[in-house]
């Protein structure tokens, strides 16, 4: 087994090697490696545990990160400056090593960050529901884990890790691990989760959910009530758990 980081700013996590997206890694991601294969790799992430193959060459040697990137994207630059060349673009949620700072940029192996972008490893945010809305109007993408697309149990997944909790990758997996459930009739709250077989969504507030969903195909608000009939009418069921963080 060899500790590894993501070098790549999202990575998809196969299955099997050249199989279908279970889940995204993103850059500076720690993993483990148990195994290479064809220049595929089978690993298990840190952050969730979760296990599946990334193509090998999206892996190197890890380091420690020193910053995380808080804002819902950024861009990394050649030059301490944001009239400079971009030369990639990184998601919320990603790890840096920063070796210096300089001119409101923290310098990179990518380049030069807004350092207003980005905040030490060690600190956390304090509301995930004000995290997940961070990433309203996000393509919906099954499997996602990024500012550039995420699936429902994403979007969950993204504000709990921001805030130092712990968080499982796949939505049944949070509806048996997250929170402790709630009677049938408890009213909602602003930060429950609300269940359906294959889907969960935040609730916001006022009768409110947020969500990525496919039938918007991206995050977006919508009324609860809406959503429990029109998740119902479509023929998904009905709500399978209400939980309180």
């Amino acid at each position: 087994m060899t500790r590894q980081r993501i070098i790549q700013p999202v990575v998809d996590l196969m299955r099997d090697p050249d199989g279908p997206r279970d889940r995204q890694l993103l850059y500076g991601d720690g993993v483990c490696t148990h195994e290479e294969n064809n220049g595929w790799s089978r690993i298990t992430s840190d952050k969730d545990g979760y296990a599946g193959w990334v193509r090998s060459d999206c892996l190197a040697p890890d380091v420690p990160a020193t910053h995380w990137i808080t804002a819902p994207s950024t861009h990394a630059y050649e030059q301490p400056n944001m009239k400079s060349r971009d030369r990639t673009s990184l998601s919320f949620g990603s790890k840096v090593q920063t070796m210096s700072e300089q001119n409101g940029f923290i310098e990179t192996e990518l380049g030069f960050i807004p350092a207003i972008h980005a905040k030490q490893i060690n600190v956390t945010l304090t509301d995930p529901v004000a995290v997940a809305e961070l990433f309203l109007g996000t393509p919906y993408l099954w499997g996602g884990n990024s500012r550039f697309g995420l699936d429902c149990s994403g979007l969950v997944q993204a504000g709990m890790l921001a805030c130092g909790l712990p968080c499982p990758g796949d939505s049944g997996d949070q509806e048996r691990d997250l929170g402790q459930a709630l009677t049938p009739g408890t009213p909602a709250q602003r930060g429950d989760l609300l269940f359906w077989k294959g889907h969960v969504a935040w609730v916001y507030g006022d009768n409110m959910l947020l969500h990525a969903n496919a039938f918007h195909m991206d995050v977006t608000f919508e009324p609860m009530d809406a959503a429990i009939t029109r998740i119902l009418d479509q023929g998904d069921g009905p709500v399978t758990a209400h939980k309180r963080l």
